[in-house]
């Protein structure tokens, strides 16, 4: 379960490190309930060997998701660095015009 916050325009996201402990749980019960299953041996790896692709394969798109979420996440932190940067460059350039105009009424 992830947390939001709101500061200003970022989202930040906080993990909950529960879920891989609770992935593992899973997986053990899992491997547990197949050793003790009454299966053939052949069986009993066929079926270890498909839930080890399923558990690679599920590791592969939380992989992806994650990268795409983090990729989305500096993007929108590059964008609003952009922004304040352009907003901090506007206010000293407001201040320097000001500044040329009050001192070029002063020496009127």
């Amino acid at each position: 379960m992830s947390k939001r916050l709101h500061e200003d325009d970022i989202i930040v996201e906080e993990e909950d490190n529960s879920l891989p402990f609770f992935l593992l749980g899973v997986g053990l019960g899992v491997v547990a309930g197949i050793l003790f299953a009454p299966q053939s041996g052949e069986q009993t790896r066929r079926l270890i060997l498909d839930k080890t692709e399923e558990g690679v394969d599920y590791v592969k798109r939380r992989s992806t998701e994650l990268q795409e979420t983090a990729a989305e996440a500096l993007e929108r932190g590059k964008k609003t660095i952009q922004r304040r940067k352009d907003t901090l460059t506007a206010a000293v350039e407001a201040g320097r015009q000001a500044y040329r105009e009050a001192a070029a009424s002063e020496s009127d």
